[in-house]
């Protein structure tokens, strides 16, 4: 696959993004200048997974529509608690776009109603690659429709919808972080 250059829809969608994000304390100011000095260091590939020092992902806060419970995959390589979410694709055209798609597609959730602009960004080590990568997360939120049932995925083990305020004990502090930030905490 040839990733597209910084005149993409999607590395101009994602440096807009964060150059206009306000971030909410300094951490998350340090991160989100991190975020764009990695996007001016890697125009053609700094988007894609196969950027292989780091890339940007997108990743959802899916909330119910009390807003009391978040839906968390059981990822099937990392064997943990997450939020929703992964790479972009080449047919993405934004990065709140490719949050979408990826929650729809590990929900199995049609009609999910995005909330406006990123909530977050995080940082984390994974193993894209054999030596391991950085994913450079910006961090969504989504509301489900009333009723909604998740329906598992090939890239989870399990789904299950937890309250905002009892997550599982070993949910990460960026995850525990993304939800307190999602339910405007």
């Amino acid at each position: 696959m040839t990733a597209p250059s910084a005149t993409a829809p999607l590395y101009a969608d994602a440096f807009e993004v964060l150059s206009t994000w306000r971030a909410p304390d300094a951490d998350q100011e340090r991160l989100r200048l991190e975020f764009l000095a990695h996007l001016a260091e890697h125009p053609a590939d700094g988007m894609w997974r196969e950027c292989a020092e780091a890339h940007i992902t997108a990743s959802t806060a899916v909330l119910d529509a009390s807003r009391s419970k978040v839906l968390l995959t059981l990822h099937s390589k990392i064997k943990a608690w997450l939020q929703l979410g992964g790479h972009c694709e080449p047919g993405d055209a934004t990065l709140a776009g490719a949050a979408l798609r990826e929650a729809t597609e590990e929900s199995g959730i049609p009609d999910l109603r995005p909330q406006p602009g990123p909530v977050q960004l995080d940082r984390h080590r994974v193993r894209c690659h054999p030596q391991g990568t950085w994913h450079l997360d910006v961090q969504y939120v989504v509301i489900a429709p009333d009723g909604a049932r998740p329906v598992v995925s090939d890239e989870s083990d399990d789904l299950a919808w937890f309250p905002v305020d009892d997550l599982p004990a070993d949910t990460d502090d960026a995850l525990r972080r993304l939800v307190a930030r999602a339910i405007g905490g």
